[in-house]
């Protein structure tokens, strides 16, 4: 008899010391959860205010406008003595509205000017990142240079590949 008494005054004791535990383990996690939902969910007051405050005019100098070309470029190039055929899918991003208008206007002068610049780039170039990246660049100075010859300004801010096959 002595010997299940003992046995029972240690069961609760241990369950208590487990009871404990866990108690305190779930506050600890309660406690750092509210901790990150006060540090990362409230805002500063003073950069609302500040975000509040800015003028109409700065929010429409960082709007994108994005003008898609509307059909895939298409073209050959020669690796050696082999033929490859290569499909560029392009967008170009614009400042304002009214230049995406021109910019859809004066489509048909803007695949010219792509196709040319991407038939003068080699098949190296169109397989490295930096080769793609200088060709991007290429295409948007000389886009620029034909919509300023039709329009007295550059129109395009930047050029984007969408989807590009090397074939």
């Amino acid at each position: 008899m002595a010997e299940e008494d003992a046995v029972s005054g240690d069961a609760p004791a241990g369950k208590k010391k487990l009871i404990i535990i866990i108690v305190a383990a779930v506050l600890v996690l309660i406690i750092a959860a509210a901790a990150v939902f006060f540090l990362f969910f409230s805002g500063d007051p003073e950069s609302e205010d500040a975000a509040q405050q800015t003028p109409v005019e700065e929010v429409e100098k960082l709007e994108a406008n994005y003008v898609p070309m509307p059909r895939p470029l298409v073209f050959n190039l020669m690796e050696g003595s082999r033929n490859r055929t290569a499909q560029i899918k392009v967008q170009l991003i614009v400042d304002n509205k009214a230049d995406t208008v021109l910019v859809r206007k004066h489509i048909p002068l803007l695949e010219s000017t792509l196709v040319t610049v991407f038939g003068q780039a080699s098949v190296e170039q169109l397989r490295s990142p930096q080769g793609k990246n200088e060709l991007r660049m290429t295409a948007l100075e000389e886009l620029n240079k034909a919509t300023t010859m039709v329009e007295q300004r550059a129109l395009i801010h930047t050029v984007l590949f969408t989807g590009f096959v090397l074939q």
